[in-house]
């Protein structure tokens, strides 16, 4: 007969029970799952930024259509960030991460076999759908499961597996591109993503569910018995467990999204919204276009995609330097900071005349860039509260993946008038997002979440 689960502790202990936890296997484990899938919604973002430029070259699409193309899968993830940012406050973040991996697979495989751009266009629409709140959800999960003076460098650390993608798919673009085993090199770039996914969202399964996010749902028995199980991971490898110190209690209520523009979280509602419109157009305006910047300015497919792959190797770097900091520095300072950097090295990308220069201020932005998104992703899911956490986060991130995806589009139009003119767009994006950041950005560091949501 199994052991009848007794509740040692009250409902409000649940957040002092993990705040106690030293970090053990049963956390590295946890990040090392979530990484995984974080990993393949990178590989995803920035595949077409390769693939991109290559099947412009080859006449399958013209650069209007890629625009197009990355919208579409921009606006796919809109509403799977809203869809499934949400869903995961109803129905758990563990159900939210099986039903993501397992869109996102399905419509990058179809994608692999589209006959043209319009029938890619729609199956990175649905991907994107798919691949949309992985990110929201990671932050939500990891900033849920781990100790307050542990959690930034944990969602850095998914930042810098999340990041090391890229250099993976512009090394894997750079060798299959030009080859035709049985199929084109770039439907074997997508195929290999997709199936790659479809390997994490097995090992994912053994995945636990957020105790807090049950507590908040009124579901004590079921995060008692879950937190037992992490105790008993955790004992074994460390010994006897301090006693937990006091928590303010979890409101047991579902959030509502009306009360993200209730008084106690509509400045941080609208600080989110403002600043994902404009940094979204800094991050992504480089990352998904700078193989077809170069391509406009006179290089050749092969010489673009050799300098992708170098600019693309200090990928990890930027949220390695996240890593190491993000405890030591407040992630409100870092945010206006890094915005400020991204900006002047944007400017310095046009100006850029020889292959060195090319890589090594290509390399400069991308190193801030990914810098900025480890502190962003930290600090985003810190500002809500439980039972809000992943509805506030997704509905305020929602709106850089719309933000992009007419970023796109635009960026497209302005490439005209040359690659200066794109940078002086995004640049001044960047700028505005820094003076955002410090006039309304509250402090976040090492605070428990309880108290920091109020």
């Amino acid at each position: 007969m199994h052991e009848p689960i007794v509740a040692t502790f009250s409902v409000a202990d649940v957040s002092a029970r993990l705040e106690r936890l030293p970090v053990s296997g049963f956390h590295r484990r946890f990040i090392a799952l979530l990484s995984l899938g974080g990993w393949f919604d990178f590989f995803d973002i920035f595949m077409m930024a390769y693939l991109g430029a290559a099947l412009q070259q080859t006449g399958f699409m013209t650069r209007d259509e890629f625009g197009l193309i990355l919208a579409a899968g921009f606006i796919g993830m809109f509403f799977g960030t809203l869809l499934f940012g949400m869903g995961s406050d109803r129905f758990g973040r563990r159900t939210a991460f099986i039903f993501m991996l397992l869109i996102y697979s399905l419509f990058t495989l179809l994608g692999a076999f589209a006959p043209d751009a319009h029938w890619l266009m729609v199956a990175r629409l649905l991907a994107g759908v798919g691949i949309g709140a992985e990110l929201v959800v990671i932050d939500t999960y990891v900033t849920e499961m781990m100790p307050s003076r542990v959690r930034g460098r944990y969602v850095a650390i998914t930042q810098v597996v999340g990041f090391s993608a890229i250099p993976v798919v512009a090394l894997l673009s750079k060798l299959l591109l030009p080859t035709h085993w049985v199929l084109e090199g770039w439907r074997w770039v997508m195929i290999i993503g997709a199936a790659g996914a479809v390997f994490v969202w097995y090992l994912r399964r053994s995945l636990p569910e957020s105790p807090r996010w049950l507590e908040g749902q009124g579901r004590h028995e079921k995060a008692e018995a879950i937190m037992r199980n992490i105790e008993r991971q955790v004992e074994r490898e460390s010994g006897p467990l301090p006693g937990p110190k006091p928590a303010p209690p979890p409101v047991i209520e579902r959030g509502r999204i009306a009360e993200l523009l209730q008084p106690a979280y509509r400045k941080r509602t609208l600080l989110l919204l403002g600043f994902h419109v404009l940094q979204t157009i800094g991050l992504y305006g480089f990352a998904n276009w700078a193989p077809t910047f170069l391509l406009s300015q006179g290089k050749g497919l092969g010489q673009s995609l050799e300098y992708g792959f170098w600019i693309a190797l200090v990928s990890p770097l930027g949220p390695v330097l996240g890593l190491l900091t993000t405890e030591l520095i407040q992630r409100r300072t870092a945010l206006v900071v890094l915005p400020l950097l991204m900006a002047a090295t944007g400017f310095l990308f046009p100006l850029a005349d020889s292959g060195l220069t090319v890589v090594c201020v290509g390399a400069a932005i991308t190193f801030f860039s990914y810098w900025f998104s480890a502190v962003l992703h930290a600090y985003q899911a810190e500002l809500f509260p439980t039972r809000l956490r992943a509805t506030g986060v997704g509905f305020t991130y929602s709106l850089s993946r719309l933000s992009a995806a007419f970023s796109s589009v635009i960026i497209g139009a302005l490439l005209s008038h040359g690659v200066m003119a794109v940078f002086i767009f995004t640049g001044g994006a960047m700028l505005l997002c820094a003076l955002l950041v410090a006039i309304w950005g509250p402090k976040t560091n090492a605070v428990v979440l309880e108290e920091l949501s109020g």
